[in-house]
């Protein structure tokens, strides 16, 4: 116990100097992965080490690769941070080691997790009486979800794809938007749906799913087994689907509606954005993620469904020598047996932010990227290229040679983490606001350093 201790003391020594440190650190990493694996390779030892020599041995050889991704000048993807609350939840979980699959084997995790999925579904204005499986993120939460829609669209048809499989089955439609993310794809790829088979429907300069299009492929395809798949919050721009239009067209052709809302779904927590997902609480399935635009560790997603027995009947599992009652366990929402209890940190969130403080952060996002869409537009010859309406913002340096220069420099520079992209056929730097440290000064900064690197990048 007195080892643990010590090993324990020191890992939150290193926690807290890590944290502390942040305002004045580097973004970016000080060694790549070859210099991190040379660090740590060594043949296997015969013997083991000591615990605390192993803990002293990671942090010399790992921390040099760190990406300070809870920074709060990190806007390179949509990485959230975490939260002070939620760290502290994360340890807990680690420590005490719950594996959250039955109810039976942990009454804790299962209770956190039922009580921060009724908050979620209040929180986000969805239908009370859905279900809702704790996952890895977006991705896993569309393959749940979609397995779920698999599951009805085709039980409807008179067929019961988990025990005969998709072999002789009616072949099932999936309508997506030509700006879908590509977890979507591979949900559909995992699910023996194809890709490839989806009917894509075009979208608008913003990436918004175009509803004329819309009507039409239905109407094309009606009849058959359908699942619609939107967006809340597309990747570049920020976007969304108009949802409530998509649920009307797609429920009038019997078709199932997924709403792909990774990072945009959090738009439903605050009064002044919800209007971005008007009409959503009428979809039959959601993915999001908890480590994103909540700031919970990783990882940390959530699929939903309203049609919860469809959720258990494409999920659940029973064996005779698991401790199993009438009700559906957690491993009925989840495509995993054994899993990490995440309902902790979700719960530690919610508390320690309440309504009011997630909506605050959600809407104190949105004005990063506005400051940032402002300082950026300010600069001689830069043009944002997207409706900043939430999180995103798109960037060109007026050329595509010019555009990538400016963001591997930037990357380079490290006093901030923004990724090069190419959007509508155009090279751009995009910037993703999702982490609750960030500033007004820390945007200022990486304004600053945008504007030094586009100069020395001019000067040649």
């Amino acid at each position: 116990m007195i080892e643990e201790r010590k090993i324990l003391e020191r890992v939150l020594e290193e926690a807290t100097g890590f944290l502390d440190g942040l305002d004045d650190r580097r973004v970016a990493a000080r060694a790549d992965v070859d210099g991190v694996a040379n660090a740590l390779r060594r043949p296997l030892p015969e013997g083991g080490a000591d615990p605390l020599e192993v803990i002293e041995e990671l942090i010399a050889g790992a921390e040099p690769g760190v990406v300070a991704m809870p920074s709060g000048r990190f806007f390179g993807w949509v990485i959230g941070g975490v939260l002070p609350a939620t760290l502290a939840a994360d340890w807990l979980t680690s420590t005490w080691d719950q594996n959250a699959g039955l109810l039976a084997s942990s009454p804790a995790a299962a209770g956190a997790e039922w009580v921060a999925g009724e908050w979620l579904l209040d929180l986000l204005g969805l239908p009370a009486d859905s279900a809702i499986g704790f996952v890895t993120g977006a991705m896993i939460a569309n393959f749940t979800c979609l397995a779920a829609a698999r599951h009805e669209v085709l039980r409807r048809a008179g067929w019961n794809v988990e025990l005969d499989g998709l072999q002789g089955a009616s072949s099932v439609t999936v309508i997506v938007g030509e700006e879908r993310h590509e977890t979507v794809d591979v949900a559909l790829r995992f699910l023996g749906l194809g890709e490839a088979r989806s009917v894509v429907v075009p979208a608008d300069d913003e990436g918004r799913m175009r509803l004329d299009a819309l009507a039409n492929a239905l109407a094309e395809v009606s009849g058959s087994p359908l699942i619609v798949c939107a967006q809340a919050g597309n990747v570049h721009s920020g976007a969304f689907d108009p949802i409530a239009d998509v649920v009307d067209l797609a429920h009038r052709h019997d078709a199932w509606v997924h709403v792909d809302g990774a990072f945009g779904l959090w738009a439903a927590a605050s009064s002044r954005y919800r209007s971005l997902v008007a009409g959503v609480e009428r979809a039959d399935s959601w993915a999001t993620d908890a480590h994103k635009t909540l700031n919970v560790p990783y990882d940390s997603g959530l699929a939903i469904v309203a049609n919860a027995e469809a959720m258990y009947a494409a999920m659940g599992v029973h064996a005779a020598y698991l401790i199993q009652d009438e009700r559906p366990d957690p491993f009925a929402t989840v495509p995993e047996f054994s899993r990490r209890a995440r309902g902790f940190t979700v719960w530690a969130a919610l508390r320690s932010l309440g309504r009011r403080g997630v909506a605050e952060m959600v809407e104190r996002f949105c004005a990063h990227a506005r400051r940032f869409a402002a300082g950026l537009s300010q600069m001689e010859g830069v043009r944002v290229v997207n409706d900043v309406v939430f999180t995103q913002v798109c960037v060109s340096f007026g050329s595509d040679e010019l555009t990538r220069e400016v963001a591997a420099r930037l990357l380079q520079d490290g006093t901030a983490w923004m990724t090069p992209s190419s959007w509508r056929g155009q090279a751009v730097l995009r910037i993703s606001v999702s982490n609750w440290r960030t500033t007004d000064e820390d945007v200022d900064r990486t304004l600053a350093a945008v504007r030094r690197v586009l100069a020395e990048v001019r000067a040649g």
